[in-house]
């Protein structure tokens, strides 16, 4: 009985050491399809996740202040190059592990056709879009509307959020009538689930490219290297299709 109970512990200790607590920070875009990956991640791997949303922008400025993250996924491909080039980045290990879609969306059935003509039409008061200073998805905005030469004659209608989750709130609460938000956001099940939109060319903005990479606090952790090869199996990558993204 001994024998056993010593043989009990002796696993029990060795499963510990070789399941890790992972912080993660993960751009607000991405955090639906995350919430489904850590869960199936966690049931596969053992490891735990302790996930942090926000926009890539101020992500950027903890990392390099310090905050203990060990895994970045970004809402875009340049801030983990530079985070790479800096030194916060473990060289070789940052990918794409999924390309965004733009949508121009409305709480309202029917307000939002599918060309997007109804930014042309100009029967709204306000165009709800995150800062393109520090979001993809508001630099894509901007690019959208530009390209459809609209830029000049809508910029004064600009709600201008902090991340894609409070541009998303801004026209789920009616605060805006139609907004750029991610689509992953309003896609369920193949199509739009809520609501109106127009999913944006992406001819019209350039790719919305989102990188991972493995933070310089996560090198010796074998949880942040089985995340981020999780991230590149069937799995992970069904569940990222299914929220709108290109792979």
């Amino acid at each position: 009985m001994l024998r056993q109970l010593s043989l009990a512990v002796v696993l029990l200790t060795a499963a510990s050491v070789h399941s890790d607590e992972i912080n993660i920070a993960v751009a607000a875009n991405f955090a639906a399809p995350m919430r489904k990956i850590a869960a199936e991640f966690e049931k596969d791997s053992g490891h735990t996740i302790v996930a942090s949303f926000g926009s890539t922008g101020k992500f950027y400025a903890q990392i390099r202040a310090g905050a203990p993250f060990e895994v970045l996924l970004a809402a875009d491909e340049e801030t983990p190059v530079r985070l790479e080039k800096e030194g916060d980045g473990v060289a070789g290990s940052r990918f794409t592990y999924a390309v965004g879609r733009l949508v121009l969306w409305s709480r309202k059935e029917g307000f939002v056709d599918a060309k997007g003509a109804v930014l042309g039409r100009n029967d709204f008061q306000h165009l709800a879009l995150p800062n393109p200073r520090l979001a993809p998805y508001g630099a894509a905005g901007i690019q959208t509307l530009q390209a459809l030469g609209l830029l000049d004659r809508l910029r004064s209608k600009f709600v201008t959020a902090e991340n894609i989750n409070q541009t998303y709130q801004f026209v789920a609460s009616g605060n805006a009538e139609l907004g750029f938000v991610a689509l992953s956001q309003v896609y369920r099940e193949g199509r739009i689930a809520e609501g109106s939109g127009w999913i944006v060319p992406p001819k019209l903005h350039e790719p919305i490219r989102q990188d991972a990479l493995l933070l310089t606090r996560g090198k010796s952790s074998s949880g942040s290297a089985a995340l981020l090869n999780y991230l590149r199996g069937d799995k992970a990558r069904s569940i990222i299709k299914s929220y709108g993204y290109e792979l």
